[in-house]
């Protein structure tokens, strides 16, 4: 059951947000971040997300953040191959079912109006191009609606709707926090260096660091005409080549420009009372294989901010409003 976040924080204090904003694979800072947060002893009552944000905080309220860490840290490029499903034909490069499985397998069925907090999992209405903030029903869904980056996956259906990626529109959610009661918000911002590279890097080799036999080569050849595989190399790759960006490089590039412009122009409107920005914009929004050093940044770029928050933290439970009821 939910717990009444409306008027009280935890043991009497002010209700605290966490915003976790959205930048593809340097979401795994999140993860970070979230621990020093927990290991000081700070623990939100309430969070929004914004696609991978939505993934990380969505997670941890499920009580599943291990889980993610464990498999993040686990990735490589084959582990990632094997999730992509490629979808032809259809409004997406990857249908994403694969992911949703693994979301399934550990998160089962579970609703976001049984989580212990508030949870918000950012999202747009394609049709519109309205703000949606997904607050009840399916978890799974919400947060793949959340992650549903144009031309990466296909829109996800929701109340006869198509959601694509919250990013597009608020990519760091400290406004939905405050609509959801928080008087103090915390937002984690995975844009602050935005102009960094924006694809993965040179290591783009589909075998890692494995050692293959000889008689390997002739499969590996073959492999490399697998539709996953072409797909992969279309969109990977910061043309080095002297032939230009490619496909994955011009989209996430385009992301981060949609997500640079518009954070500064909404939170230059609602700025948090605390904004973290762990040093992140070397490494490309799509090396999911950085799970280890992308904790570890986010971790200390939050821990940093420790004193600050519990700073105002104080101040904030000192005001009179801090034991008032939040704005409806």
């Amino acid at each position: 059951m939910r717990l009444d976040t409306d008027t009280l924080g935890q043991n009497n204090r002010a209700p605290l947000g966490l915003a976790l904003g959205g930048g593809v694979a340097r979401g795994w800072a999140h993860i970070g971040a979230i621990r020093a947060l927990v290991e000081a002893g700070i623990k939100p009552d309430i969070i929004a997300g914004t696609s991978i944000g939505a993934l990380v905080g969505g997670v941890y309220l499920a009580g599943k953040l291990d889980v993610l860490e464990k498999w993040a840290r686990a990735l490589n490029k084959r582990r990632m191959m094997s999730y992509m499903d490629v979808s032809w034909g259809g409004s997406g490069f990857m249908r994403g079912e694969r992911l949703a499985r693994v979301l399934r397998h550990y998160m089962g069925d579970l609703a976001i109006e049984d989580l212990d907090h508030k949870f918000a999992a950012v999202t747009c209405d394609l049709r519109t191009g309205y703000e949606v903030w997904l607050q009840r029903g399916e978890i799974v869904p919400a947060i793949r609606a959340s992650y549903a980056l144009p031309g990466a996956f296909e829109p996800i259906k929701i109340d006869g709707r198509y959601m694509i990626d919250g990013a597009l529109v608020n990519p760091v959610p400290v406004s939905a926090c405050r609509a959801m009661g928080a008087h103090m918000v915390i937002a984690v911002s995975l844009n602050g260096d935005a102009f960094g590279p924006i694809g993965s890097s040179h290591e783009l080799g589909l075998d890692d660091e494995d050692s293959v036999d000889p008689f390997a080569l002739a499969a590996q050849s073959l492999n490399k005409l697998r539709p996953d595989r072409l797909l992969l190399q279309s969109m990977m790759g910061d043309g080095k080549s002297g032939k230009g960006p490619k496909v994955g490089s011009v989209m996430m590039g385009t992301l981060n420009i949609v997500m640079d412009r518009i954070s500064r122009s909404r939170l230059a409107g609602d700025p948090p009372d605390v904004f973290v920005a762990p040093r992140i914009g070397h490494i490309g929004m799509l090396e999911f294989t950085k799970a280890d050093e992308l904790i570890e940044r986010g971790y200390q770029a939050m821990k940093h901010e420790i004193p600050l928050i519990k700073s105002v933290m104080d101040v904030l439970n000192q005001m009179p409003s801090a034991t008032s009821s939040a704005p409806k």
